[in-house]
């Protein structure tokens, strides 16, 4: 059985494109859903709320702190084999404490670097042909940071190096499953919506072909085109555009990831004082189509709805071209 089926994790610039706040810091327990549908077994043990206790399994891993609920954690994994038959204790114990990826996130990933860190999911991910299945999420961005498209990605990469080298000392963590997790932390930190990630992705050993990620001069036809190249619709490609209300492209505050993108490209502004344009070609091209406005329009009216649709969407792009790990 594929060991993404077991759980899903709770989480939580210029994206998707070839170009260069909110609620206060979450706790750091992350929900684990088993295949029957039922929390882990640790959090009905636990008598104390979670947020009294603050455990962080990476400092449990490296001290005698907080190691009563360490332990049964520890116990639940190993009951692991008797819940779920067709699940070996080695496969289970090595990838599920979901929790501890989301935690090697957290420690390192501020507001400021939320835009950067999501970009880098784009960008990994933006790769993928529905036509040839090449491509997609499977940490291939980190044999291209050198590429034009990718300007400015090495600090967010090197941001989730000194996470990832953490929670590696605790379980292993592929870099497609770290950077999806990651992006879903930080669009949660800057107020966005909780957005599940399915584990258990494989990484790519080798870089994914250059020229996939749709260029920022793009019209709305050829748009719309290289997005459906990747299996997105109309309305999905607006809503993902949506997360550009982060980020230094003057949609908005930068820290922030709410619905103010589509206010302003309804309000089509002027450059700003400094005579930097706001966004991008692409985020511009929007606007000249009809089916694209009528969905700004729908998503500037409606932050809940905009919320509930990139969840959807960016589910789907974390997804895309991923190859999954078996037990």
């Amino acid at each position: 059985m594929e060991l993404t089926n077991i759980p899903h994790l709770a989480s939580s610039s210029s994206f998707f494109f070839s170009s260069c706040t909110c609620r206060g810091r979450r706790t750091g327990k992350g929900a684990i859903v088993f295949a029957a549908g039922s929390r882990c077994s640790a959090d009905a043990a636990c008598s104390e709320p979670i947020e009294q206790q603050n455990v962080d399994p990476l400092s449990v891993a490296s001290g005698p702190a907080n190691t009563h609920c360490y332990r049964r954690d520890f116990a639940a994994v190993a009951l692991l084999p008797f819940l779920l038959p067709n699940v070996d204790m080695a496969s289970a114990a090595e990838l599920y404490d979901g929790s501890i990826i989301q935690n090697g996130v957290r420690n390192v990933l501020t507001k400021v670097k939320a835009a950067g860190v999501l970009r880098l999911v784009f960008h990994d991910a933006g790769t993928f042909d529905v036509g040839d299945k090449s491509g997609g999420m499977n940490g291939s961005i980190i044999y291209e940071v050198d590429r034009p498209e990718n300007t400015g990605l090495s600090k967010p990469l090197k941001i989730l190096r000194k996470a990832k080298e953490g929670i590696d000392q605790v379980q292993q963590v592929s870099w497609a499953d770290l950077i999806a997790v990651a992006g879903a932390e930080a669009v949660a930190l800057c107020g966005g919506p909780e957005i599940p990630v399915r584990l258990g992705r494989l990484d790519s050993s080798t870089a994914d072909p250059a020229g996939k990620l749709p260029e920022e001069t793009l019209d709305i036809v050829a748009l719309k085109t290289s997005f459906g190249k990747k299996g997105f619709s109309v309305q999905e490609m607006v809503v993902l555009s949506g997360a550009h209300t982060i980020g230094g492209k003057g949609f908005g505050n930068p820290n922030a990831f709410d619905n103010t993108y589509f206010k302003i490209l309804l309000e089509k502004p002027q450059p700003t004082s400094s005579g930097m344009p706001i966004g991008l070609p692409t985020d511009w091209a929007l606007t000249k189509d009809d089916e694209c406005l009528r969905w700004i329009n729908i998503y500037a009216e409606d932050q809940d709805k905009f919320f509930a649709d990139f969840r959807d969407a960016y589910t789907k792009l974390v997804n895309s071209g991923a190859s999954w790990r078996t037990a």
